[in-house]
């Protein structure tokens, strides 16, 4: 068994689960199960055991939780990029030292963040000392 074929598996794992987790069912369930809790509160006189219960498997499911969700973010991070990279390479006139930016240091980053900043005030300038026609009312 490769590597490869695990983390296929657990990316497909991880993907089923996070699709399941955000399902309204899934809300309603654990809505259900909190309401559940705390009606049985009276139950069990509100003692520390009972709040023990929702503690600690709230505290679960969050710690395995921002694992699967992270694998998810990753990975539609790396695909969205890929995307835009392919546009990027594709456009007519589009700069090809745009692709791969995230690979750059901060400083990079936010030297050329800064050059297409200037760019766009540039053009929002140009946009608004440019005369652009309204509508036309026949003035009667």
């Amino acid at each position: 068994m490769s590597a490869l074929n695990n983390g296929s598996r657990f990316s497909r794992f991880a993907q089923t689960a996070a699709r399941m987790m955000g399902a309204p069912r899934t809300f309603m369930i654990a809505l259900c199960i909190v309401v559940v809790w705390g009606l049985s509160g009276p139950l069990f006189d509100f003692n520390d055991t009972w709040q023990l219960v929702i503690n600690t498997g709230t505290t679960i499911i969050t710690f395995l939780m921002v694992f699967l969700i992270q694998n998810t973010q990753n990975r539609d991070a790396e695909a969205m990029q890929i995307k835009l990279d392919e546009l990027i390479r594709a456009a007519h006139g589009a700069h090809n030292s745009l692709l791969d930016l995230e690979e750059l240091e901060p400083e990079d980053l936010e030297r050329i963040r800064a050059r297409y900043t200037d760019l766009a005030k540039q053009a929002r300038h140009e946009l608004r000392s440019t005369p652009h026609p309204g509508p036309h009312r026949d003035e009667t």
